[in-house]
């Protein structure tokens, strides 16, 4: 189709990473068994919560909440950056393209508002114990998961509708390995000043409202922690939140970098690193930052083990006597 001078734009071409047949078959295999760790990790972590019930509580409903996100977003990613190595053509459609950002928008900003979600949960606990189970009702908690859900839904919609309404004429080739926004808009033969302060304005202040409820909430954990007079008490209460904070840091260090730079300070080969690590090593990292820093998961882990890999005389040991056993 023609549109005056221009040729309007139907599908893109991914550059990927390099030109090099053998880097992109290292490449190809590294992202593959990253992506098979990541499926596996997180999937694992949902199942593992699913079918022990001691971990049937708030705060592994939102670990399995997250684990779902990981799974989410890495399936919309990995996937077609894995055909850029393979594949002679590198194109992706116009509708294709714009799909996969409106899912990576929801998923990441899913995250975002999960991760706050999980502070204030965390927040209860140790600062009012007694109402936990009262304010943390199972309804209330999928409440919170469904309203991060629908903020994300927003936020995807806005984002997507402002930059796939301008007009991509000429070049259609995106220096990237997927559809993100900063080189989509790169693309653009429109005018882009208020998608680009649109892009901004809805980052900053989702980034900045979510990083002001973990931060309140970590204030008051450490106050409330700072008064425990044992230290037993203080190292039991901190080490529920190391898992978190953790994931938090790791999380909204790259994502902040990334999206919330002006555009005159973007560096495709450094954005593509970055890219890397949080839609790629972030959510492989999660479940072993909650499996590996988490007793209690690590216990159900091996009672899981026990009851599929044990035989019914060994799982014998396994059992914790009943009252009249030890009597």
């Amino acid at each position: 189709m023609a549109e005056g001078n221009h040729t309007v734009v139907t599908e893109f071409i991914l550059l990927g990473f390099t030109d090099n047949l053998r880097l992109q078959v290292l490449l190809f295999m590294v992202f593959l068994l990253i992506y098979l760790f990541t499926v596996a990790g997180n999937l694992g972590m949902i199942v593992l919560i699913r079918i022990n019930s001691r971990l049937h509580t708030p705060m592994y409903f939102f670990i399995s909440s997250l684990s779902f996100l990981d799974v989410s977003y890495s399936t919309i990613i990995i996937p077609s950056t894995l055909m850029t190595f393979v594949a002679e053509t590198k194109t992706i459609s116009y509708t294709a393209c714009a799909a996969q950002l409106y899912l990576f928008c929801i998923a990441v900003t899913g995250e975002c508002c999960l991760l706050a979600v999980m502070a204030y949960d965390r927040f209860i606990a140790i600062c009012n114990p007694l109402l936990y189970p009262v304010i943390m009702s199972r309804r209330f908690c999928i409440f919170l998961v469904c309203g991060s859900y629908f903020m994300s839904c927003v936020n995807a919609t806005v984002q997507t509708t402002f930059i796939f309404r301008l007009s991509f004429c000429n070049s259609n080739i995106i220096n990237h390995f997927f559809c993100d926004v900063p080189p989509i808009l790169k693309l653009s033969c429109s005018d882009t000043y208020l998608t680009h302060l649109v892009h901004f304005t809805c980052s900053t202040v989702l980034v900045t409202s979510t990083i002001l409820l973990i931060v309140i909430s970590y204030i008051c954990i450490g106050v409330t922690i700072h008064k425990i007079k044992s230290d037993k008490g203080r190292h039991k209460a901190f080490s529920t939140c190391a898992s978190h904070v953790t994931a938090v840091t790791v999380f909204y260090g790259t994502g902040s970098f990334m999206y919330l730079r002006p555009s005159s300070k973007y560096t495709v080969e450094h954005d593509k690193i970055i890219s890397v690590f949080y839609t790629l090593v972030i959510p492989m990292l999660n479940p072993m930052i909650y499996s590996l820093r988490n007793k209690e998961v690590k216990e159900a882990l091996r009672r899981t083990i026990a009851r599929l890999y044990c035989s019914p005389g060994k799982q014998q040991r396994f059992r914790t006597p009943s009252r009249t056993e030890r009597k």
